[in-house]
């Protein structure tokens, strides 16, 4: 087995370790509301959840093609200088995934994972190693409409849902609305899945055709469909309970009418971007779809600071991402070859040790996940009995004790006696 089939393999497990987060990463997008509004339990809700994005990764694969032909340029490098690229992209987006989910921000995947390939690229190649145009097209534009047009739908049909079920027992407007989320929530996970694995298979892509495996014109290999839908199946399932807690208990206090609008408008986006092979970041529609329910609701509140904090992540997501991706190329280059991809990969396996025993000090799990929002990620902990009171010693302040003493007053004894006697 020779360096570069090594690096391969490399890059490979690395791709499927980013599906994965982005699958506890993304869950959120399509079962937080569900899961805010008691229409789904929560493991239930991951679980349906995992099922459905297992069989939509297998329903096109246009994103796929987006992501291996039209960010990083194939015709300027290839063997493992590309595998090299392709690795150093993919830790970057993974660590950016892990801190994010850390800080409970749910952030675009998408953006990391082409954030760390165009710095790795621009970092190896020049500026002419990333197709910028097709960034531009594909990637940004997409981006900075999809929360926008996912608002807008939501807030129209947020307003629309309301104003037709005026006269609904409010009782029955949420059993109803509950059940019709179970199917809302169910193909907003379907649409992840049409999108979001089909990113990590267009990096496999990439990476086998930088090997020479396959052509670049071949079709998708069924094995990289297969591992990528597993992957991003198992995190899904995981549950990623912190970006959960945050969009749907963060943003808005959401009830069952709202959540049926925002799933609506997110799979009506999703899949409608999948179709047309854009790599929509389904983190951007969703965020935006909640907004738009609190704004389409007369007397919603909207946490707005917590939704400023969310645009600001938004806003690095790409350059954060890339300048890890930099750094990652830059090391692997330092140290050269092969024992550069290794001693990067122990980095990334540390930090992500790290930062998964840092959640378990302040742990988000079904217990927690639809706690009161108190304005901070982690639930307030629910104050116990009192423990002072039980140094207290309860003394009676009064004795009761007898004050007489009852006695006969009076004795009866024999005043006289008398002998009989008795004749002879």
């Amino acid at each position: 087995m020779n360096a570069e089939l090594i690096v391969l393999l490399v890059v490979v497990v690395t791709a499927l370790g980013f599906d994965f987060t982005n699958g506890f990463h993304d869950t959120g997008n399509a079962m937080a509301t569900s899961i805010a509004t008691g229409a789904l339990r929560p493991k239930a809700a991951v679980a349906l959840s995992a099922s459905l994005n297992l069989v939509g990764a297998f329903l096109s694969v246009e994103v796929a093609a987006t992501v291996a032909k039209g960010v990083v340029n194939l015709g300027n490098v290839g063997g493992q200088a590309l595998l090299t690229i392709v690795f150093a992209g993919l830790v970057g987006g993974i660590i950016w995934n892990l801190a994010t989910w850390l800080l409970g921000i749910p952030s675009s995947s998408s953006h990391a994972l082409f954030g760390g390939l165009i710095g790795a690229a621009v970092a190896s190649l020049g500026m002419n190693g990333v197709a910028w145009s097709g960034v531009l097209s594909k990637v940004v534009i997409p981006a900075a409409l999809a929360p926008l047009v996912a608002g807008l739908v939501a807030t129209a049909g947020t307003w629309l849902v309301y104003r037709i079920t005026s006269n609904v027992r409010e009782n029955t407007k949420e059993r109803g609305f509950r059940l019709g989320q179970i199917g809302s929530a169910s193909l907003v996970s379907l649409a992840h899945g049409t999108n979001d694995a089909q990113k990590t298979m267009g990096v496999i892509f990439l990476a086998l055709v930088a090997h020479g495996t396959i052509s670049a014109d071949a079709p998708m290999p069924f094995w990289v469909k297969l591992t990528c839908a597993l992957a991003i199946a198992a995190g899904t399932y995981l549950g990623g309970w912190r970006v959960i807690r945050t969009l749907g208990k963060g943003l808005v206090e959401i009830a069952a009418p709202q959540g049926m609008a925002a799933e609506a408008s997110s799979a009506a986006i999703i899949l409608t971007s999948s179709h047309l092979g854009l790599p929509l970041s389904t983190t951007h529609v969703a965020t935006g779809s909640i907004l738009g329910t609190g704004l389409g609701r007369k007397g919603a509140e909207v946490r707005w600071s917590v939704a400023r904090r969310m645009g600001i992540a938004w806003l690095i997501t790409l350059p954060s991402a890339a300048l890890v991706g930099a750094a990652c190329w830059g090391l692997v280059n330092v140290v050269g070859g092969l024992p550069g991809v290794l001693v990067v990969f122990a980095i990334l396996i540390a930090m992500a040790a790290w930062m998964y025993i840092r959640s378990r000090k302040e742990p988000i799990d079904p217990s927690n996940v639809n706690a009161d929002w108190d304005g901070a990620l982690v639930p307030a902990e629910v104050p116990g009995p009192d423990v002072s009171v039980l140094t207290e010693t309860i003394v009676p302040t009064e004795t009761i004790v007898p004050t007489e003493t009852i006695v006969p007053t009076e004795t009866i004894v024999p005043t006289e006696t008398k002998t009989l006697h008795l004749p002879n």
